[in-house]
């Protein structure tokens, strides 16, 4: 039985779409540009970061703040769901220190938010899926995961003992889709996912 939902936070609660274009106007590449080499590098299965390096560019220095029009349409509805539901709702992804509070702002009220520069540990380590669970109090067993990639959300999570929900959007899902684990539970969307834990 699930007591605990944790969800990931690029591509799956924010729409990273505004924040790549952001990245790739402050480095002086054309937004198609970046995007295609960001395309390749995903397929290629390499860190993000590497596109920098493709590009010969430096990565900027500030990153934009986050607001509440680079949620997806479906994630506040979705956390107050799962909530109401009686679930422990936490957020917990890659994410730098100084993106703890902005995401704290922007998606109260759960029971956790976690970055991996707060927790000093990052995906897929399983240590990163052990403090997690810990933190919000939860056995991992009866804990799901949810994220949008197989490699850092999907495999890690299921390996950690928790159930792993996979959710086909943004540009590592669709790449990445053919290697979903049988196991793994799949939706298109977060207002499917209420209903999908149910039969869990």
């Amino acid at each position: 039985m699930i007591e605990a939902v944790i969800l990931d936070v690029g591509e799956t609660l924010i729409d990273e779409t505004g924040i790549w274009e952001s990245v790739a106007d402050a480095c002086g590449i054309p937004r198609l540009t970046f995007m295609a080499v960001l395309g390749g590098v995903i397929a290629r299965g390499e860190p993000h970061w590497r596109v920098f390096d493709l590009l010969t560019v430096q990565p900027p220095k500030l990153e934009r703040p986050l607001t509440r029009k680079d949620l997806y349409p479906d994630a506040l509805a979705c956390l107050a769901r799962l909530r109401a539901a009686g679930y422990r709702v936490g957020v917990a992804g890659n994410q730098g220190i100084e993106r703890q509070r902005q995401l704290e702002a922007l998606v109260e009220p759960v029971d956790l938010v976690a970055t991996s520069g707060m927790l000093g540990l990052e995906k897929p380590a399983p240590a990163f899926f052990g403090r997690v669970a810990e933190l919000i109090g939860v056995a991992p067993n009866r804990c799901a995961y949810v994220g949008d990639r197989i490699d850092n959300d999907v495999e890690p999570a299921l390996a950690a003992g928790m159930t792993a929900v996979f959710i086909l959007r943004g540009p590592w899902a669709y790449l990445q889709r053919q290697r979903l684990p049988a196991r793994a539970i799949s939706i298109p969307g977060l207002d499917q996912l209420p209903t999908r834990l149910e039969s869990v």
